[in-house]
């Protein structure tokens, strides 16, 4: 599928959730080689908004970029 302005909401969402997943999945990953006693952290700062009433943030790391990407490629692909 192509970006447009009628397909520009799904391609941001599809970014968005490929990021979240992304980003579960490399915690995990790391986890799992902490369990191996491999320690590695490679997880930036909170990134985020905070406002009075709501406060939404987001632990940045390889996985998230990685899950972004195939967020991108699958929009492509559709």
């Amino acid at each position: 599928m192509k970006v447009s302005s009628r397909t520009m909401k799904h391609f941001i969402l599809m970014i968005v959730i490929g990021g979240v997943i992304g980003t579960l999945g490399w915690e995990i990953f790391e986890r799992l080689l902490q369990l191996l006693g491999w320690n590695m952290n490679l997880t930036a700062g909170p990134i985020g908004f905070d406002i009075a009433v709501l406060a939404v943030y987001l632990r940045a790391n390889p996985g998230t970029l990685l899950g972004s990407a195939a967020g991108h490629l699958l929009f492509k692909k559709i």
